[in-house]
């Protein structure tokens, strides 16, 4: 995954309308009119956020005659969870050399007082 699609990723998922939008897709596939019923946000906004979605390729929508359904792309998600799992490893290998140090530190500082 290029830095761009992540970026665009978690740009896309920045906004708690969109995250909410993605639970409810996890479930199954939904019309536009599906997606918007819980929200108190015009049919327009809701299509805005899909757009955001569909852009960052976290949806898909579908063409069944009249019916256009929504449907969830895994794959963004998986590459983005995938970077933070890097990320968390890098940091928490950081932090544990750190801690050793600290550690190291405290006892010579113990050793020395001795």
């Amino acid at each position: 995954m290029t830095g761009d699609e992540l970026s665009n990723t978690f740009s896309a998922l920045a906004d708690p309308t969109r995250r909410a939008i993605l639970v409810r897709l996890a479930a199954g596939e939904a019309t536009v009119n599906e997606l918007a019923e819980p929200f108190a946000i015009s049919l327009q906004a809701v299509s805005k956020h899909l757009k955001v979605l569909e852009r960052a390729g976290l949806i898909t929508r579908g063409r069944d005659a009249q019916w256009r359904p929504c449907r969830l792309e895994k794959a963004p998600l998986d590459n983005a969870a995938e970077w933070i799992e890097q990320q968390t490893k890098v940091w928490n290998s950081r932090l544990d050399r750190l801690d050793q140090h600290l550690q190291d530190t405290q006892r010579k500082q113990r050793e020395a007082q001795a």
